[in-house]
């Protein structure tokens, strides 16, 4: 479930980046590894807890930028669905400390609160649009989509549907989206592997 928390504009991306608010500090989600996106009806567990939104300052997204090819390198060593071990943990934490954060939940924190901003943010015009506006045209665009085979178009349409109906959290700290604006491209780029 990695890739969950990652900022991905696919089609079948966006519903499983909306789900990643409602997984935030989990403890199940990496936000590095670069795996393709779970089925939605995965990425929303009942019991996950929410998301603990803080005020994103440079220093915070800094920080992510530096540290993440480092966390990459831990975790795409990681089997696929496996519950991290102790040495793993470990190893992110340290790249968290390395990198100015208190430990590993809390740079998953600072990651949890960018992907709620970026999941936002249309990647055309890269502007602020909130969540729902990017989900109807990922709709459109799928809709229109004529070489995207049936079934994969109706998954994707059934995902993005799910999504709209479980509305991301409102972000709480305005300021953010100010900021990660500021930082998009970089943070798209190191973030996510599969943008426009």
């Amino acid at each position: 479930m990695p890739a969950l928390l990652r900022p991905v504009f696919t089609a079948l991306g966006i519903a499983c980046l909306l789900s990643a608010a409602s997984l935030a500090s989990s403890g199940t989600a990496f936000a590095q590894a670069k795996q393709p996106p779970a089925p939605a009806q995965q990425a929303a567990p009942a019991q996950a807890p929410a998301l603990k939104q803080i005020a994103l300052t440079d220093k915070q997204l800094d920080g992510v930028l530096a540290a993440q090819k480092d966390m990459d390198a831990v975790t795409e060593k990681l089997p696929e669905n496996a519950a991290p071990d102790q040495k793993v943990i470990g190893q992110l934490d340290g790249v968290a400390k390395k990198n100015g954060f208190a430990g590993y939940d809390d740079y998953n924190n600072v990651v949890d609160n960018i992907s709620l901003v970026l999941g936002g943010f249309d990647p055309v015009t890269k502007k602020y649009v909130g969540t729902e506006a990017v989900i109807k045209a990922q709709i459109a665009q799928v809709q229109a989509d004529k070489k995207m085979p049936a079934k994969d178009k109706k998954e994707a349409l059934d995902e993005l549907n799910d999504a709209l109906k479980t509305p991301a959290p409102q972000i709480e700290n305005k300021a953010n989206i100010d900021l990660v604006g500021k930082y998009y491209d970089k943070l798209v780029a190191a973030l996510g592997d599969d943008q426009n």
